[in-house]
This record gives structure tokens, sequence and C-alpha cells, in this order.
């Protein structure tokens, strides 16, 4: 039996449906899907909830993280700590899979052994493809340096306590826990035998990324953290990350605490203000408080009077702009508070950042 974990946020249907297709077409149906929808927008998680109830062998789950960043770790993590089976393969919504790949992968399964698989790339004039598995020898292929789509032993990801949760957004928890599966002492190896997957096209997560605020919560330089995360675990040889907690998602009713706490502090987005939030207001928060700040743009920082003290070289207020406050207070949140339940929410017109967090 192989357990196959699809982590999922926010995206189209036609792809998700493309796998699904390809995963009915298996020649050994010996296998589960838990598909992890780890905070779509509510229409969106409808309709995929939607889609998934259509195959037999997939079961859905929804996490309320709407308002928290992307975090591919604890999506998966919140299903493989409770696994019954041996072992699970890490998917995504773009592969396409052969139709042998459950049953070569089966055959690949060893108890002290990881199996990492190479995919071939479909172009973006891929013409609709409708789940069908077809492989063109010109397609480009992945290296040994694309981690993403592995297989594990259950046991040892639990030993190790799951995929390190320090990572959001995207970018370098796969290869983190690959190194950290070596540094444990366990066998990794590449299988590039045969093509057993296509990815299907999609623009580059990167290219996404912006300068400016905006309601889809992003950290600028995100990557590059992550990157130096990844190095550090590697020169130090890490094996065991996370909490006794890792895999605990926020709860509906943790959303609903914090969607219904009163606003408890405003704040402008003077500096000095901010960073008293950052480093005194946050660590000293009181067990089962729930603390809602809303942080919205000093007035005097457009006034008049403002700009002419400052042509006049006379002392005024030293600001963040919303998108340094963002980065900032998100980076604190992910770094200190990933295991809280908290929320961030950008106003329509960008002009105010709530937060609410429970302090545990």
């Amino acid at each position: 039996m192989l357990s196959i974990i699809y982590p999922y946020r926010n995206r189209d249907l036609e792809r998700i449906k493309n796998s699904f297709e390809s995963l009915k077409n298996q020649t050994i149906l010996d296998f589960e899907v838990f598909f992890v929808d780890y905070g779509s927008n509510i229409d969106i998680a409808k309709e995929v909830n939607e889609l998934c109830n259509k195959y037999y062998f997939i079961s859905y789950y929804f996490h309320p993280s709407q308002d928290q960043p992307w975090n591919k770790s604890k999506a998966l993590n919140s299903v493989i700590k409770t696994l019954k089976t041996e072992y699970f393969f890490v998917a995504d919504v773009d592969m396409i899979f052969h139709p042998q790949f459950v049953e070569k992968a089966i055959k690949l399964q060893k108890c002290n052994k990881i199996t990492y698989f190479q995919v071939g790339f479909l172009s973006s004039d891929t013409k609709k493809i409708n789940g069908k598995y077809t492989f063109n020898s010109s397609y480009r292929k992945s290296t040994s340096g694309a981690t993403g789509l592995t297989m594990f032993p259950v046991n040892i990801i639990k030993e190790l306590g799951g995929f390190d949760e320090f990572y959001h957004f995207w970018g370098s928890e796969d290869t983190d826990m690959l190194e950290r599966i070596k540094n444990a002492g366990y066998q990794v190896d590449f299988f590039d035998e045969a093509i057993l997957m296509l990815h299907q096209w999609h623009l580059s997560y990167r290219a996404n990324e912006s300068l400016n605020l905006t309601q889809n919560l992003q950290i600028r330089g995100i990557v590059q953290l992550n990157h130096q995360h990844l190095k550090y675990s590697i020169k130090n040889k890490k094996t065991k990350v996370n909490l006794e907690n890792w895999g605990e998602c926020i709860s509906q009713e943790e959303v609903d605490i914090l969607s219904n706490a009163p606003i408890s502090l405003v704040q402008d987005n003077e500096k000095c203000k901010i960073d008293h939030l950052l480093f005194n207001v946050l660590p000293n928060g009181s067990s089962g408080e729930t603390l809602k700040v809303l942080i919205k743009k000093d007035a005097f920082q457009n006034s008049k009077k403002y700009w002419v003290k400052r042509i006049l070289y006379k002392k005024v207020p030293k600001y963040y702009t919303l998108k340094q406050i963002n980065d900032k207070m998100l980076l604190h949140l992910i770094t200190f508070y990933r295991n809280r339940p908290y929320s961030v929410k950008i106003s329509d017109d960008l002009k105010n950042i709530e937060l609410a967090i429970i302090f545990l």
C-alpha cells in the first residue's frame, strides 16, 4: 500500500483533474490519496472538495489557514503524523502519473531507503491533456537536484519530526528533508531509469513575487532566507526538527476566536512603535490572551507640516512603509510564533494591516 499526499492551495481545477485521472488509470490500485487543502479561498475549496469526492480513493482535508502564509511542510506533516501505512509519496497537482507509477513505486519500497523521481516537463504550448500520460523524448527532464517528488518510509519521517516547519511560502523544504535523512544514516536514491511523471507547465512562483504590499501574503526575499536556512541545516548536519506539536494546524474554532476578537490596539507605522510591538508586546503576551492589532499609516506622514519639517531638517518621526511592516511582522510570526494560532489580513484598499494572535 502507498499513501499519496497532495499539499494544495488555490490552484486551477483542470491540472488537479489531470493528475487525478492519471491515478485512476494505474495498473494496480493499492494506494490511497490524502488531499490536504491548506487554506484555499472558500469558493475554490468547495469546488476542489467536490472534485475529490468523485474519486473513491481520495480523502479531502481542509485547514482554515487562509490568513496565514503557505506552509507546505505543515500541510504534509498534518497527515504524516497520523499515517498508518508504511510508505508515503509527496505528490504535486502538476503531476501526470505514468500508468505503472504506483506499481513500480511499490517495488522500490525498502524500510531504510528513500526514493525520489525524475520527471519530464511539459511545455507551455502542450495541448489539452485530459489526464493522459504521453511522453516525448524531447521533454526537458529534472536532475538529481530536484527533490520534491519523493517516496518515504513513514517511520523515518516520524523519527525525524517531519518536514521542517520553518520553511514558508516556497523553496528548500524538500531538499532539507533529504539532507536530514542522509545525516541520520539512511539511503537516498534518485530514480532516473524511466520517466514516471510529467509536470504540467505553469508560471514560475518567483515571478509572482511583488515588491509592493498585496492581499496575497508575501515576504520579499523569502526564497533567499529559506536557502540560507537550508545551508545552515546542511552545515550543522541537522536531523530532527520541530517541536512536539509538529503538524498541528489552526482550527476553525481558533479562526473564529481570532475573527471575533475586538481590536485591542490601534498602531500607526512609526518605526519605534512597530519595533516595540514586535520586540516587546508580542514576546510578553499573557497565556490565553488574544491580541488584535490594527496597523495603519500615520496621517501626519502625508501632512504639509511633516514635509516642511523634513525640508528644513527638523526632527520628525521615522516610519516604515506598510510593505516593510508586513515583511517584518510575517518574518517574526513564522520564526517565533508559527505554532500559535494567528492571522494576518490586508485591507482591500491596502491601507491597513490586521494582526491577531492567541498566546498559549
